[in-house]
């Protein structure tokens, strides 16, 4: 563990090797507010190239461990050993991987889905809290501060009460069958056995989803979901529309696509209120469009002098200046260094109702994910997500 009352936390990581953009996205983040330094690692299954990659890194060779495995119980054992591990594997290993950091007793923060059902993931949390160890899912798209400007004026009630939602991550990336052409990422994100067969709902979806309920504070009461194949010979589905109702009878729709020709990253939020409007969109992130009853529009600006204070404190750089992506990433990190430097010094927790995802929102997605599939192989029939514990919660708080 790092030393207590220092700035700096250490870091581990499994996965995020050669061809692995998220990875990358991860250590860009880490570094950006100086907060944690990445000692440890296995970057990749050929032991040699994981070595290479540690080293490119400045991770001392010592620590560029064979498996995780092996990492978990020498950092486990080391005065040293790293504070968090980022699990950054394909979706089929996200369990085991982060169960044994878990147990070990070391936080993790594991990709989404968190894992491939809703028992295992309700398991990692479990064994979380037994543990305490914190984990998080990096759904870092609610880490822009003008998701937290939006998600604070609902709350707030600037809306007034919410008449629907709509939401989409319709991305053109996989619009051609490229799993067909060698290429790494859509080989494994279109293979059923790895990504599961609603793949593109626990790929975009659940970002969608989550974004819903970050920005609303709803949760889904039941849902109506269909799902398709747009690229002829795909073996998973990559193309989503799903009908939900939200707390209080709300009504709302998701719509995840990979093969939404010409979209580029294609996330886009509106929330329609008694009393206005407003929409974010992830490729101009650094604005919040806001309408009133007869149509007006303000366009909030990142930066302005009147945002809350939960957009203010996430941003970096003076009004005009825009920030993006791995900004918003560093604040879901930098989030969660303040949890786990209070937790190590014995201080006091920070107190904020807008913060980083925890292992609940992993289980969530897992749920919706399963909640679509179930639906859509009934004729799109209505499904309640399956609920979790009361008591799983308060377990869990961090």
């Amino acid at each position: 563990m790092s030393a207590p009352n220092s700035r700096r936390l250490i870091a581990g990581m499994v996965g995020g090797g050669t061809g692995a953009d998220v990875g990358k996205s991860h250590r860009y983040a880490m570094r950006l507010d100086d907060q944690y330094e990445l000692q440890a690692g296995v970057f990749g299954r050929d032991a040699l190239a994981s070595r290479d990659i540690a080293a490119g890194l400045g991770v001392p060779q010592e620590r560029c461990y064979a498996d995780y495995r092996e990492m978990a119980a020498a950092e486990a054992a080391r005065q040293d050993g790293v504070d968090l591990v980022t699990v950054a594997t394909p979706n089929d290993s996200h369990f085991d991987i982060a169960r044994t950091f878990l147990e070990a007793g070391i936080s993790v923060v594991c990709e989404k889905p968190l894992t491939q059902d809703s028992e295992t993931a309700a398991e990692l949390v479990r064994i979380a809290a037994a543990n305490n160890a914190i984990l998080a899912v990096p759904h870092c798209y609610p880490s822009y501060a003008m998701v937290r400007q939006a998600a604070r004026m609902v709350r707030n009630g600037e809306l007034g009460a919410i008449r629907f939602v709509d939401v989409e991550h319709a991305s053109g990336w996989a619009a051609t069958p490229l799993e067909e052409l060698g290429h790494k990422q859509a080989k494994w994100r279109t293979n059923p056995d790895i990504a599961g067969f609603p793949s593109v709902v626990g790929d975009l979806g659940t970002h969608a989803f989550h974004l819903l309920r970050a920005i609303t504070g709803l949760e889904a009461e039941r849902l109506s979901g269909r799902l398709q194949t747009l690229v002829p010979g795909r073996r998973v589905f990559d193309h989503a529309t799903v009908e939900l109702e939200l707390t209080g009878s709300v009504p709302a729709r998701v719509w995840a696509s990979m093969a939404a020709t010409g979209h580029n990253h294609g996330l886009r939020i509106r929330v329609y209120g008694e009393k206005a409007s407003l929409e974010w969109q992830h490729e101009d992130p650094h604005h919040l469009k806001v309408q009133d009853l007869d149509g007006a529009t303000t366009v909030l600006t990142q930066g302005l002098s009147h945002l809350h204070e939960d957009a203010s404190r996430l941003t970096r750089v003076g009004l005009g200046h825009p920030e993006g992506f791995l900004e918003a990433f560093a604040n879901f990190y930098s989030d969660l260094a303040e949890v786990l430097r209070a937790r190590r010094d014995g201080t006091a927790l920070p107190q904020r109702e807008l913060s980083f995802p925890t292992g609940i929102d992993g289980l969530i997605g897992v749920q919706f994910v399963e909640a679509v599939a179930a639906s859509h192989f009934d004729d799109s029939a209505w499904v309640v997500p399956a609920s979790f514990a009361p008591s799983l919660i308060e377990k869990a708080a961090v």
